[in-house]
């Protein structure tokens, strides 16, 4: 099974690399607020930075 790594409730440290996935279905958490994700949208990664009005849709909706 593939699954969504989790991020910390604490902010990432800076220098922190991208959680990068392919995972276009997850639900954004309000974990995620400020994490920096590599999302794949079928041909290259793309980096999505979660903000709180993302709360509750998914990764996918913010990649072309």
């Amino acid at each position: 099974m593939n699954s969504l790594p989790l991020p910390r409730k604490l902010p990432a440290p800076p220098g922190t690399p991208p959680i990068k996935t392919q995972k276009r279905s997850a639900t954004i958490l309000p974990n995620f607020v400020g994490l920096k994700f590599q999302v794949h949208n079928g041909k290259i990664y793309q980096d999505v930075v979660i903000t709180e009005e993302m709360v509750g849709r998914k990764l996918g909706e913010f990649v072309a």
